[in-house]
């Protein structure tokens, strides 16, 4: 006489169900691995930012301190202000804030460096996007005021290295973006450096007060 099989309550059912669903899931997913996100196309991230007057070098009380923030709809892993005017130090660690500037997200964050006396600040470092703020500071000569003619107005250009689903570096450059004249001066006939924005949007103005 042959054994009888076993009955399976309705949890034991549901079970091999969910076994059976995971299983499948899982050939589906080794046969179609997803897009990955290095494949977009980094070149079209679009960014905005504006100017303001910062603090004074903790070093150098008598500069004038030029605080920037940037925002970006897409990840970037390094970024160059230019000013046109000469920059005397910058902050050489950098974090970002939520969109709204309240808290800032852990993982993102960049490192800054450049010559003293310059022209540059380039920083490398992790951003994922989402127009959180990238918030930063440099500093010019104390004899120029932020809001003395010809206003500081720098410009921004975007960098993203990545590894694409092939295993290869891919590195996308977008910008520049224009940050402004500084917010809080009066108003003034100066003209910033880029006047408006490209059709493709890679060149933007920025949103300070002119």
């Amino acid at each position: 006489m042959l054994n009888a099989m076993p009955r399976r309550g309705p949890l034991a059912v549901l079970i091999a169900l969910l076994l059976a669903g995971g299983a499948a899931l899982l050939l589906f997913v080794t046969a179609h691995p997803p897009k990955a996100a290095a494949d977009t196309n980094n070149n079209n991230i679009v960014c905005k930012g504006t100017t303001s007057k910062g603090a004074p070098d903790p070093n150098d009380d008598t500069s004038t301190g030029v605080a920037y923030m940037i925002r970006c709809n897409g990840p970037i892993t390094g970024y160059s202000v230019l000013p046109e005017h000469q920059v005397e130090g910058y902050e050489t660690e950098i974090f970002a804030f939520d969109p709204l500037g309240q808290n800032i997200v852990p993982t993102d964050a960049f490192a800054c460096q450049g010559d003293i006396p310059g022209y540059g600040v380039n920083c490398v470092g992790t951003y994922g996007g989402f127009f959180r703020q990238i918030r930063g500071e440099f500093f010019i000569d104390g004899k120029n005021s932020l809001c003395q003619e010809p206003r500081v107005d720098p410009l921004v250009v975007v960098t993203t290295a990545t590894i694409n689903s092939k295993g290869a570096a891919v590195t996308a450059m977008a910008g520049p973006f224009d940050l402004g004249r500084p917010r809080g001066c009066a108003p003034s006939k100066g003209k910033r450096r880029i006047p408006g924005s490209s059709s493709g949007g890679q060149v933007l103005t920025g949103d300070g007060t002119p």
